[in-house]
Formats: structure tokens, sequence, C-alpha cells
């Protein structure tokens, strides 16, 4: 007879998850505060707001993470000091599109450690049962299941990053001749972004999108730019970003200077599709020469081959 205990106490915390959910997905029967009722008007301009607004999660991770915040937080300190500072990692996450702070992301990727670590235990317990191994290398296999989780996660990061910069560098050519279009009809730049944010659907037309509300909330034009051009980090943008700042101060009209940077962005797209096509020129060869020369060759020489070993036969 299996002791009934283990079960049972799994029984018991599979039906308080349950009932925890259940009570947190309830209504509140009081009425919303001050903050909750004018949160949804200033949301836009108000970090805070936006966070109170959020939905809020009804499981029971926060109290269990409010348990193993102090070890969480040490970890995190000396994973910080181990792989360098946050700095990249914010521009990452920035470049991705993330809310995520450096903070919670090193906490994604303890997780996805932990994961890697768990997956490794698992299949170290099913081949143990199969065959007796060595302590050392189920130990050494999940501290390479962990290390592969952890850095699995940054990858993951750089490639969201590193797509969504690609994305809104072939979208800044269209948004500056949009932007030439709208100056030359005689709008504003701050009308010009509006309505750039109001028709457009792509990534770098939702960035832009928030300089006229910093503006509207009191930031001056030149330092709202700065501030994307800082965030993002990308290259041409920065470029872009410096001609029109330069040309507001120095009263050049804004026309003319958004046309040459539509250009040039342009033509450094076409730089780079060069490269690109260089590059997989080069890449193009390893299966020409690896695969289908080996097979031609084949195909030329096994005919005589067949001949000459009936010949002599």
């Amino acid at each position: 007879m299996t002791d009934p205990v283990p079960l049972s106490v799994l029984c018991g915390l599979i039906l308080g998850l349950g009932l925890w959910i259940l009570v947190g997905l309830m209504p509140r029967l009081s009425r919303p505060n001050l903050a909750a009722r004018v949160g949804p008007y200033v949301a836009d301009v108000s970090a805070n707001a936006r966070d109170l607004l959020e939905r809020a999660t009804a499981d029971p991770l926060p109290v269990f993470g409010a348990m193993l915040e102090p070890v969480v937080t040490r970890v995190r300190r000396f994973t910080n000091a181990l792989i360098g500072g946050g700095e990249v990692t914010s521009v990452r996450l920035r470049q991705a599109g993330t809310t995520m702070s450096v903070d919670e992301f090193r906490s994604r990727q303890l997780l996805w450690a932990a994961g890697g670590s768990a997956c490794a235990i698992a299949a170290g317990f099913a081949i143990e049962t199969l065959q007796p191994v060595p302590l050392a290398a189920p130990v050494a296999f999940v501290i390479l299941a962990a290390a592969a989780g952890f850095v699995a996660r940054d990858h993951l990061l750089q490639r969201a990053a590193r797509n969504r910069v690609q994305r809104m560098t072939g979208e800044l050519p269209t948004i500056l001749e949009f932007l030439t279009l709208s100056l030359s009809a005689g709008e504003g730049i701050l009308d010009a972004l509006r309505r750039i944010g109001r028709i457009s659907r792509g990534e770098l037309a939702e960035e832009l999108a928030a300089v006229p509300r910093d503006v509207s909330s009191g930031v001056p034009l030149a330092d709202s730019f700065e501030q994307l051009s800082g965030d993002l980090q990308i290259v041409p943008l920065t470029r872009a970003i410096e001609q029109i700042t330069g040309a507001m101060e120095r009263g050049t009209p804004l026309a003319e200077v958004l046309r040459a940077q539509a250009q040039d962005a342009r033509e450094s797209a076409k730089r780079q599709l060069l490269e690109l096509s260089g590059k997989k020129e080069i890449a193009m060869l390893v299966p020409l020469v690896f695969l289908i020369l080996p097979v031609t060759i084949a195909i030329a020489i096994f005919p005589g081959l067949f001949v000459l070993q009936l010949g002599f036969g």
C-alpha cells in the first residue's frame, strides 16, 4: 500500500491554487478610489497611471516572490557583477520594445536557468533508472543546462531587438518622406508627427508618436528627440534627429533637411542590401561545393565505372 499523505498534500495544494485564482477573479464590491477614476485620463503621460490601470494577476506568485525577494535580489546582484552592468541590456530592452526593467529581465534569465536545471535533473533521473552513471556527469549536465537557459533568454532578447531595429530602419525613409510632404504642405513638425502616429502602424511611427505627447506635457522638442535617439541608439535615426534639431536651432528649412535625410537613408539601405547580398553569395557556395558538386561528379563518374566493371568482368 502506498502512503496517501503525499497525494493528499498535492491535492490540497491544487485545491488551494484553484480557490486562490477564483477569489482573485471575483469583482470587487468596493467603489474605485480617486486614483483609479482619474488614471484613464492621464495614462498617456503618466507611467504610474499606466501601472495602476494594468490588469492585476490572480495568482499566488507575488506572495512567493515577496518571500524569495532577498535571495533573488542577491542572485541578481551577483549575476550583474559576473556578466557586467545593465546598460547594454537596458538598450536592448528598449530596442525590443518591451517594458521590462533590467532587474525583471535578470529574473527571467534566472527562471530560464532554473527551468534548464530542472529539465536536466529530470533527464538525469530518467537516465539513472536505465543505466548507472558517475555523479560528475549529471552535475556537469545540470550546470550546462542552466547556463544554456540563461544564455538562451539573452539570445532571444538580442534577436528581438535586432529584428525591431531592422524594421524601424526600413521604415525611416518612408517616415522622413512623409514628414517632408507634411512640412511642404504647411504643417508644423508637431502636427506632422501627430499625423504619423495617427495613420501609421509601424514600429518607428509608434516611437515618434510619443514625442508630441512629451512636448504636450512640457518637455522641449529637442530634448524629447535627444531622449528618443539615446534610448533607441539607431545610427540612421540618430543622424536624422541631429540634423532636425540642428536645423531648428539655426532656422534652416526642415523640409529640405528631411528630404536630404530621406535620400541618405535610402542610399544606406541600398548599401546594406548590397553587403547582405555579398554575404549570401558566399553562403550559397556551401551547398554548391559540398552538396551539388559531389552529386554531379558521382553522376558523371558512376556510369563509366559501371561500364568498366562489366567490360573486365
